[in-house]
Protein backbone atom coordinates (compact mmCIF):
# COMPACT_ATOMS: atom_id res chain seq x y z
CA UNK A 1 0.00 0.00 0.00
CA UNK A 2 1.11 3.58 -1.00
CA UNK A 3 0.83 5.93 1.71
CA UNK A 4 -0.01 9.81 0.38
CA UNK A 5 2.23 12.56 1.73
CA UNK A 6 -0.43 13.75 4.31
CA UNK A 7 -1.27 9.89 5.70
CA UNK A 8 2.60 10.35 6.68
CA UNK A 9 2.10 13.16 8.72
CA UNK A 10 -0.86 12.03 10.11
CA UNK A 11 1.75 8.77 11.25
CA UNK A 12 4.23 11.10 12.30
CA UNK A 13 1.60 12.86 14.01
CA UNK A 14 0.17 9.57 15.83
CA UNK A 15 3.54 8.69 16.79
CA UNK A 16 4.51 11.80 18.40
CA UNK A 17 1.12 11.92 20.45
CA UNK A 18 0.55 7.93 21.27
CA UNK A 19 1.20 8.08 24.53
CA UNK A 20 -1.30 9.96 25.37
CA UNK A 21 -3.16 10.09 23.14
CA UNK A 22 -3.09 6.80 20.92
CA UNK A 23 -4.19 4.45 23.85
CA UNK A 24 -7.59 2.49 24.90
CA UNK A 25 -7.29 4.92 28.09
CA UNK A 26 -7.27 8.09 25.46
CA UNK A 27 -9.85 7.14 23.76
CA UNK A 28 -12.27 6.06 26.80
CA UNK A 29 -10.88 9.35 28.29
CA UNK A 30 -12.05 11.82 25.82
CA UNK A 31 -15.23 10.30 25.71
CA UNK A 32 -15.35 10.98 29.35
CA UNK A 33 -14.36 14.28 28.75
CA UNK A 34 -17.06 14.95 25.57
CA UNK A 35 -20.10 13.51 28.18
CA UNK A 36 -19.03 15.75 30.94
CA UNK A 37 -18.73 18.87 28.91
CA UNK A 38 -21.97 18.39 27.04
CA UNK A 39 -24.04 17.70 30.06
CA UNK A 40 -22.22 20.29 32.13
CA UNK A 41 -22.18 22.88 30.01
CA UNK A 42 -25.69 22.28 28.75
CA UNK A 43 -27.82 24.88 30.80
CA UNK A 44 -25.40 27.89 30.08
CA UNK A 45 -22.72 27.27 32.82
CA UNK A 46 -19.62 29.03 32.60
CA UNK A 47 -16.55 27.66 31.21
CA UNK A 48 -15.08 27.68 34.81
CA UNK A 49 -17.58 25.76 36.26
CA UNK A 50 -17.50 23.14 33.44
CA UNK A 51 -13.68 22.99 33.95
CA UNK A 52 -13.89 22.41 37.34
CA UNK A 53 -16.46 19.62 36.61
CA UNK A 54 -13.93 18.05 34.01
CA UNK A 55 -11.08 18.33 35.93
CA UNK A 56 -12.39 16.36 39.14
CA UNK A 57 -14.55 14.11 37.29
CA UNK A 58 -11.09 13.01 35.31
CA UNK A 59 -8.92 13.03 38.05
CA UNK A 60 -12.03 10.73 39.76
CA UNK A 61 -11.90 8.10 37.42
CA UNK A 62 -7.78 8.43 36.82
CA UNK A 63 -7.10 7.20 40.02
CA UNK A 64 -10.53 4.71 39.97
CA UNK A 65 -8.69 3.18 36.47
CA UNK A 66 -4.91 3.10 38.16
CA UNK A 67 -6.30 1.66 41.02
CA UNK A 68 -8.59 -1.26 39.70
CA UNK A 69 -5.53 -1.75 36.97
CA UNK A 70 -3.07 -1.92 39.56
CA UNK A 71 -5.48 -4.40 41.97
CA UNK A 72 -6.10 -6.58 38.66
CA UNK A 73 -2.59 -7.17 37.72
CA UNK A 74 -1.03 -7.74 41.08
CA UNK A 75 0.22 -11.50 41.07
CA UNK A 76 0.20 -11.70 37.85
CA UNK A 77 3.08 -13.80 36.30
CA UNK A 78 5.54 -12.00 34.08
CA UNK A 79 8.57 -14.19 32.94
CA UNK A 80 8.34 -16.37 36.17
CA UNK A 81 7.73 -13.88 38.48
CA UNK A 82 4.52 -12.54 40.73
CA UNK A 83 4.57 -9.15 39.67
CA UNK A 84 3.84 -6.94 42.83
CA UNK A 85 2.21 -4.15 44.20
CA UNK A 86 4.75 -1.62 43.07
CA UNK A 87 5.34 -2.96 38.76
CA UNK A 88 1.45 -3.25 38.92
CA UNK A 89 1.21 0.52 39.91
CA UNK A 90 3.91 1.12 37.56
CA UNK A 91 2.39 -0.78 34.87
CA UNK A 92 -1.36 1.16 35.58
CA UNK A 93 -0.01 4.56 35.95
CA UNK A 94 2.00 4.06 32.34
CA UNK A 95 -1.43 2.73 30.79
CA UNK A 96 -3.53 5.28 31.78
CA UNK A 97 -1.71 7.97 31.14
CA UNK A 98 -4.00 8.71 28.43
CA UNK A 99 -7.27 9.24 30.64
CA UNK A 100 -5.26 12.50 31.92
CA UNK A 101 -4.03 13.76 28.60
CA UNK A 102 -6.91 13.33 26.97
CA UNK A 103 -8.84 16.22 29.02
CA UNK A 104 -5.98 18.36 28.14
CA UNK A 105 -6.85 19.84 24.73
CA UNK A 106 -10.42 20.22 25.64
CA UNK A 107 -8.83 21.65 29.39
CA UNK A 108 -6.92 24.45 27.53
CA UNK A 109 -10.09 25.35 25.33
CA UNK A 110 -11.90 26.01 28.54
CA UNK A 111 -8.92 27.70 30.34
CA UNK A 112 -9.14 29.79 27.29
CA UNK A 113 -13.15 30.83 28.30
CA UNK A 114 -11.91 31.25 31.94
CA UNK A 115 -9.63 33.83 31.12
CA UNK A 116 -12.10 35.63 28.62
CA UNK A 117 -9.73 35.13 25.81
CA UNK A 118 -13.01 33.93 23.95
CA UNK A 119 -16.21 34.23 24.99
CA UNK A 120 -18.03 31.22 27.87
CA UNK A 121 -20.48 29.37 25.37
CA UNK A 122 -18.15 29.22 22.28
CA UNK A 123 -15.72 28.05 24.87
CA UNK A 124 -17.61 25.18 25.95
CA UNK A 125 -18.48 24.52 22.06
CA UNK A 126 -15.26 23.96 21.06
CA UNK A 127 -13.89 22.11 23.90
CA UNK A 128 -17.06 19.76 22.67
CA UNK A 129 -16.05 19.58 19.32
CA UNK A 130 -12.67 18.93 20.09
CA UNK A 131 -12.70 15.85 21.51
CA UNK A 132 -15.28 14.30 18.45
CA UNK A 133 -12.26 15.84 15.93
CA UNK A 134 -9.54 14.09 18.24
CA UNK A 135 -11.82 10.67 18.03
CA UNK A 136 -11.60 11.09 14.53
CA UNK A 137 -8.36 11.39 14.39
CA UNK A 138 -7.96 8.55 16.48
CA UNK A 139 -10.59 6.21 14.07
CA UNK A 140 -8.61 7.57 11.01
CA UNK A 141 -5.62 6.60 11.88
CA UNK A 142 -6.67 3.29 13.18
CA UNK A 143 -7.40 2.44 9.89
CA UNK A 144 -4.75 3.71 8.53
CA UNK A 145 -2.52 1.89 10.22
CA UNK A 146 -4.18 -1.77 9.48
CA UNK A 147 -3.74 -0.70 5.64
CA UNK A 148 -7.75 0.25 4.91
CA UNK A 149 -8.83 1.91 2.12
CA UNK A 150 -9.70 5.82 2.46
CA UNK A 151 -13.54 5.05 2.22
CA UNK A 152 -13.07 2.58 4.98
CA UNK A 153 -10.57 4.74 6.96
CA UNK A 154 -13.06 8.13 6.17
CA UNK A 155 -15.67 5.42 7.35
CA UNK A 156 -13.89 4.42 10.57
CA UNK A 157 -13.00 8.18 11.41
CA UNK A 158 -16.75 8.67 11.29
CA UNK A 159 -17.99 5.70 13.51
CA UNK A 160 -15.33 7.14 15.93
CA UNK A 161 -15.91 10.64 16.03
CA UNK A 162 -19.90 9.24 16.43
CA UNK A 163 -19.40 9.26 20.59
CA UNK A 164 -18.71 12.68 20.16
CA UNK A 165 -21.59 13.80 17.56
CA UNK A 166 -23.57 11.75 20.31
CA UNK A 167 -22.84 14.15 23.03
CA UNK A 168 -23.00 16.93 20.93
CA UNK A 169 -26.70 16.04 19.90
CA UNK A 170 -27.40 15.14 23.35
CA UNK A 171 -26.59 19.08 24.31
CA UNK A 172 -28.88 20.43 21.94
CA UNK A 173 -31.27 18.24 22.91
CA UNK A 174 -31.40 19.35 26.56
CA UNK A 175 -30.34 22.75 26.22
Amino acid sequence: MTIPPHDHAALAAHRFLRPGFGTEAAVYGTILVSGLIAVSSAHGETSVLVLVTVAVTVLVFWAAHVYAGAVAHMGDDAAGEHIGVRAALRHSLRHSFGMLTSASIPALILLAGTTRIIPDNLANELALWSGTIILAFLGYIAFLRRGSSMPVRLLGALMTASFGIVFIALKAFVH
